[in-house]
C-alpha cells in the first residue's frame, strides 16, 4: 500500500476486527464444516474506482495465515457492475468472521476514491492541486486518506505533528497574525514552512508581512480569491478551501489557485456497493 506500513495497518485492522468479533463469532464458531477450506468470490456491484484491495491479505492472515487472495483487479483501477475484484481461499471460520470488516473497509475505501477521481478530473486541466483535510472518521484517517491518494489527490498533513498550521482560533489565542506566526516560527525547526489561515484581504496581507510560507483562504467567494491569488504571487502558496464540492471545483480552480483543499472526498463519499460470496 502506497507509503503505509504493514505492521502499522495490520495493528489497525487487527483493532477494527476485534470491535466485530467481541467475546467471539457466535454464529460461525458452532457452524459444522467451518473449519472446511472455501473460496469465496468478491464483486464489485456498481460503478467505482477501487480501493482497499491490499488490505484483504492483510486481514484475513490476522484471522488464519494459511488463506491465499487471488487479486482479480488492480488497486485504483475504475471496475464497472458485477466485476470480479478478488478471489479469497482459506477455512470457513476465517472468511466468515473477516467478511464484514473487510467489504466495510472496501466499500468505504473505494467510495472515498470514486469521488475524489471525480473531483480530480474536474479540475485536470488546471494547475491547481486537491488535497485533503483532517475531516475524517475517527479511527479511520491513515486509511481514508489513503484511499485520497487512491482516487489522485495529494494528502494535506496527517495530524497536528506534521504541520504548522496557525487557524482563526490560534489567532484569537495569541491576539495576532503576527504573534502566531512569531512564536511558532522560533519553535519549530528553519525547515518547517507555516501556513496560516485568512478569511479576507486584510488578514492575508497581515499573514504575507509575518511571513507565511501557505496561504489557506478559507470561505472567499471567486472575485476575492482571484485578487488574493494575485496579492500572494511570489510571496506564498496558495490553497483556497471551504465548501469545495463536485460542482463548484471547477470554478474555484480557475481563480488560479495552487492547491484546493476539501473534506468533501470523505464525508461526502457514498459507500460502493461490493458483496463477497462463497462459491
Amino acid at each position: 500500500m502506497r507509503g503505509l506500513d504493514p505492521l502499522v495497518v495490520r495493528g489497525i485492522l487487527q483493532g477494527y476486527l476485534l470491535e466485530d468479533l467481541g467475546h467471539g463469532d457466535i454464529t460461525t464458531c458452532h457452524l459444522p464444516g467451518r473449519e472446511e477450506i472455501h473460496t469465496a468470490l468478491i464483486k464489485a456491484k456498481e460503478p467505482g474506482v477501487l480501493a482497499g484491495l491490499p488490505l484483504i491479505p492483510l486481514l484475513l492472515s490476522i484471522l488464519d495465515p494459511t488463506t491465499e487472495v487471488e487479486p482479480l483487479a488492480e488497486e485504483g483501477s475504475r471496475v464497472e457492475d458485477n466485476t470480479p475484484l478478488a478471489r479469497v481461499t482459506g477455512p470457513a471460520l476465517a472468511l466468515l468472521r473477516g467478511e464484514r470488516t473487510l467489504l466495510n473497509l472496501l466499500q468505504r475505501l473505494s467510495g472515498v476514491a470514486t469521488l475524489t477521481r471525480k473531483m480530480v478530473e474536474a479540475i485536470s486541466s488546471t494547475k491547481a492541486q486537491l488535497v485533503d483535510t483532517r475531516k475524517t472518521t475517527p479511527g479511520m484517517r491513515l486509511l481514508e486518506k489513503y484511499a485520497v491518494t487512491v482516487g489522485g489527490a495529494v494528502n494535506h498533513r496527517m495530524g497536528l505533528y506534521d504541520c504548522a498550521m496557525i487557524k482563526d482560533n490560534h489567532i484569537k489565542v495569541a491576539g495576532s497574525i503576527k504573534a502566531a506566526v512569531e512564536a511558532v516560527r522560533k519553535a519549530i525547526p528553519f525547515t518547517s514552512p507555516i501556513e496560516v489561515e485568512v478569511k479576507n484581504l486584510q488578514e492575508l496581507e497581515e499573514a504575507l508581512e509575518a511571513g507565511a510560507d501557505l496561504v489557506l483562504l478559507d470561505n472567499m467567494d471567486l472575485a476575492t480569491l482571484k485578487e488574493a491569488v494575485s496579492l500572494a504571487q511570489g510571496k506564498a502558496i496558495t490553497e483556497a478551501s471551504g465548501g469545495i464540492t463536485l460542482e463548484n471545483i471547477r470554478e474555484v480552480a480557475e481563480t488560479g489557485v495552487d492547491y484546493i483543499s476539501s473534506g468533501a472526498m470523505v464525508h461526502q463519499a457514498t459507500w460502493m456497493d461490493i458483496n463477497m460470496k462463497i462459491v
